[in-house]
């Protein structure tokens, strides 16, 4: 497939960079797709693009939101930052694709995101997408369908973007398009950070009537480690910038008093690099419209600059039916006749859960049996009662 049609090369020209320069400052170390670096490089092209592992690439879409428009304008924006900062990694393998081009429709944009994504993910490359609105993590996941695999997604957001029923897609209702999707291909959906007062009763027992995660910010910022396993069990991570509080993030429309610290946001960032299970990351509703002084393209330069971080520390520990890299616990709690296995890596010393399915023959559900947790969820089956964690799965499995 030539990606060169949904693609337009960036421009460095455009941005200002601080006079000091050096080799090792992103904007040297990243290469360009489908543009020579000097008048004497050649081209990276489609055949070039395996020798990466992390692909940037900016999505100039902004129809599908309902209030923040200006985020189109976003992704040069972000590049501006995150290509003045230092790369402190040897080895960094990592493409900038440019913008996907702006279709005649959204839909033609969401097509050019599906097929961008779906060749990358096709590859073992992992996509850094940077809006644009929050409904093209539908175009993220359509790429996931295209391949044929089978996902969890986790949205760290202040709200559900569950929308109205029969509401069209758009920022506010990706979530439910996604769910009401055929062929479905969502295994699970995880919220990190909603605020209750911006979420209906009525989305909340739809959540835990489908067993998916949800986790109230102020429960995620006392124990923020706690988040590290959520994390690490989605294939696919949409990132809200309104879940960070205005006073760290001003650049979004409903930007609010409350959320993430700029601090946090980078290490939830971090989290998501470091899981080996996670294949695609998306940041949105950025809107240098509202923002003071590029702040919030800044943070989310520096949100990515977490990411990379973390993927550069990949331990390569993802459980498998039979390996000899993990400590293997059971645990009998009172009162119930199945033993619950727990594994601790060896490299990394994180924690699985290991589910049984009742469904032998159909192994498409095989990786979702080996469920992230926590210390605390051993902890939880040591003093006799089943980990939240482990029953929405299991119920998913049955």
């Amino acid at each position: 497939m030539e990606l060169e049609i949904y693609l337009s090369p960036v421009d460095f020209s455009m941005f200002d960079f601080e006079a000091e320069t050096d080799r090792l400052r992103l904007a040297n170390v990243v290469k360009l797709f489908n543009q020579p670096e000097a008048e004497y490089d050649e081209k990276i092209v489609l055949s070039d693009i395996d020798q990466f592992d992390i692909a940037l690439i900016g999505i100039p879409e902004d129809r599908g939101t309902l209030y923040n428009h200006g985020t189109a304008d976003s992704p040069n924006e972000i590049r501006k930052y995150f290509y003045s900062l230092f790369s402190h990694w040897k080895n960094l393998r990592m493409v900038d694709m440019g913008n996907i081009k702006r279709g005649n429709t959204t839909e033609d944009t969401y097509f050019a995101v599906k097929e961008v994504v779906s060749s990358l993910l096709h590859k073992e490359i992992v996509p850094i997408l940077i809006g644009g609105s929050q409904d093209l993590t539908f175009a993220n996941y359509l790429a996931y369908e295209k391949i044929g695999k089978i996902v969890n997604i986790t949205a760290i957001d202040s709200v559900y973007d569950l929308g109205h029923d029969n509401q069209e897609l758009n920022a506010r209702s990706w979530l439910s398009q996604i769910i009401l999707h055929q062929p479905n291909f969502l295994f699970n959906f995880t919220n990190i950070g909603y605020q209750t007062y911006f979420v209906n009763k009525e989305s909340v027992q739809l959540m835990k009537d489908l067993f998916f995660d949800v986790h109230r910010l102020g429960d995620v910022r006392a124990n923020l480690e706690e988040s590290e396993p959520m994390i690490r069990n989605a294939d696919i991570l949409s990132f809200d910038i309104s879940a960070i509080r205005q006073s760290d993030a001003p650049g979004n429309f409903k930007a609010g008093p409350n959320g993430f610290t700029g601090e946090e946001a980078c290490k939830l960032s971090r989290y998501a690099g470091m899981s080996d299970k996670l294949s695609s990351i998306g940041f949105y509703e950025v809107n240098p419209k509202y923002d003071n002084r590029g702040q919030t393209a800044h943070l989310v330069g520096q949100m990515i600059w977490y990411f990379i971080d973390g993927f550069m520390n990949r331990r390569d520990d993802l459980p498998h039916i039979a390996t000899d890299d993990y400590i293997k616990f059971t645990v009998t709690p009172e009162g119930y006749d199945e033993d619950l296995v727990f594994l601790k890596s060896k490299k990394s010393g994180r924690w699985w859960m290991v589910l049984k399915s009742e469904n032998k023959e159909n192994t498409k559900y095989r990786p979702h049996q080996f469920v992230p947790c926590s210390y605390a969820d051993y902890q939880t089956a040591l003093n006799n009662d089943i980990p939240d964690r482990w029953w929405k799965v299991q119920q998913k499995l049955m």
